[in-house]
């Protein structure tokens, strides 16, 4: 009976410890913020009854997708993941994951998040796609040659906006699903910005340069840059009231977010230490979800 009930425990570990790393490898925490990007613009864009089902689909249809990215730039970086400290415990880079592993349930993840995304029209399959690959075979190898790698990034980590909208919208690219997408691409620079100020020794280490300054080191420059895009959220805030698509609360509301973004971002550029760069990040964290659920209630 013991030999039984150890077996169990065994079993139970593996596949507790399995379940881990998967969740580690599909960089599930991120993936949900991906997925809450795109669930909120679907309700923001929807014409007529929000079905829960429909909603069950495009997230796990974009989680999967959202996944399946993480895993394979886990898989490419594997090497130089390795080196640095907050990534150098995930499955791959310990060797607790092979390559070929890593690679497959990268794919599976990929076919399964592309045929859910594809229930609702060809169009958001196929941005699903393109997401996927854009992040995964393009931005992944351009971090270690030039810090235009966030410029590239910011588009795949944008088009969960309009993945949302286009599943709302039988596939249409409208004005609201661009604008949702600019508002995105526009924030990530001063997001990202914050974490690479800070986890900047790191991302060193692995060649990593993502930093706006010319040198790539942590000067002033990296605050003035966050500062200016914090500023272009400001007129893009007021793009969907001029075409008639949402309502002036979202527009005076998402202006006010934004002028407080700039806030944060002329600290961090005054001051260009540690605690100013830890504000702005989690500032930023907050301002995208208050955006989006500012958006929808102005809808109702």
């Amino acid at each position: 009976m013991s030999v039984i009930n150890t077996t169990k425990v065994s079993i139970l570990s593996f596949v507790l410890a399995k379940t881990k790393d998967y969740g580690i490898l599909m960089k599930f925490k991120l993936s949900l913020t991906v997925v809450f990007s795109a669930v909120m613009a679907y309700m923001i864009a929807l014409d007529g009854q929000i079905v829960f089902g429909d909603i069950l689909v495009l997230f796990f249809g974009g989680l999967f997708t959202s996944g399946a990215a993480s895993g394979l730039n886990q898989v490419l970086e594997k090497d130089f993941d390795s080196m640095m400290k907050r990534t150098e415990n995930r499955p791959l880079a310990t060797g607790r994951m092979s390559s070929s592993e890593g690679v497959l349930v990268s794919g599976l993840m990929c076919l399964v998040g592309v045929s859910l995304l594809a229930y609702f029209n060809p169009v958001t399959a196929f941005l699903g796609m393109i997401s996927l690959v854009s992040y995964a075979f393009v931005y992944t190898p351009l971090k270690r040659i030039s810090n235009i790698a966030v410029t590239v990034g910011a588009f795949p980590g944008a088009l969960p906006m309009i993945i949302g909208c286009t599943a709302a919208q039988n596939g249409q690219l409208t004005v609201l699903g661009l604008t949702l997408f600019a508002l995105q691409f526009i924030w990530q620079f001063p997001h990202f910005w914050a974490i690479a100020w800070l986890a900047d020794e790191d991302y060193k280490k692995a060649g990593f340069k993502l930093l706006p300054s010319k040198n790539g080191h942590r000067d002033e420059n990296t605050g003035k840059q966050s500062l200016i895009y914090a500023l272009f959220l400001v007129p893009v805030s007021w793009v969907p009231y001029y075409m008639g698509v949402t309502g002036l609360f979202s527009a005076i509301y998402l202006t006010v977010l934004a002028l407080l973004f700039a806030v944060f971002a002329w600290r961090f550029y005054k001051q260009n230490d540690r605690k100013t760069a830890l504000a702005q990040m989690f500032y930023a964290i907050s301002y995208l979800p208050l955006a989006l659920i500012g958006l929808f209630f102005d809808k109702l």
